[in-house]
């Protein structure tokens, strides 16, 4: 299982650190009945730990050469449809995580920006 930081993904001190202004979203599991006469029942869906798994919105500003090895990295969970363990900036503690998307686009020379959305995953130890 790999981890989102610097010294695996190979970028420079603090390339995998995203820039501020990103977005965290809770996405609770939630079953809801509805009945005829207006009553509502909303269930839990799954186990109690694992209930409201967060989805980030990242952007990345960074030089051309940790774009890249942020890319690369990205590419290579997405081909092997593995997981990975990142701690998002203002959290206590690391958490797994897929990225099924992402952008790239190259505003300055030697300059990218990656947008990328995590989306927290609850795997077997």
């Amino acid at each position: 299982m790999a981890t989102f930081d610097d010294s695996t993904v190979g970028t420079s001190t603090g390339g995998t650190e995203p820039s501020y202004g990103q977005q965290k979203r809770s996405a609770p599991l939630t079953r809801t009945v509805r009945f005829a006469d207006g009553y509502e029942h909303r269930l839990l869906f799954g186990l109690a730990q694992h209930q409201n798994p967060k989805v980030f919105n990242f952007t990345f500003n960074k030089s051309q050469a940790d774009a890249v090895k942020i890319e690369e990295f990205l590419d290579a969970r997405a081909n092997d449809s593995a997981s990975f363990t990142f701690t998002p900036p203002g959290e206590s503690s690391s958490s797994e995580f897929v990225c099924e998307a992402w952008s790239k686009s190259i505003p300055y020379n030697n300059r990218a920006t990656i947008q990328a959305t995590f989306r927290q995953v609850f795997e077997p130890v």
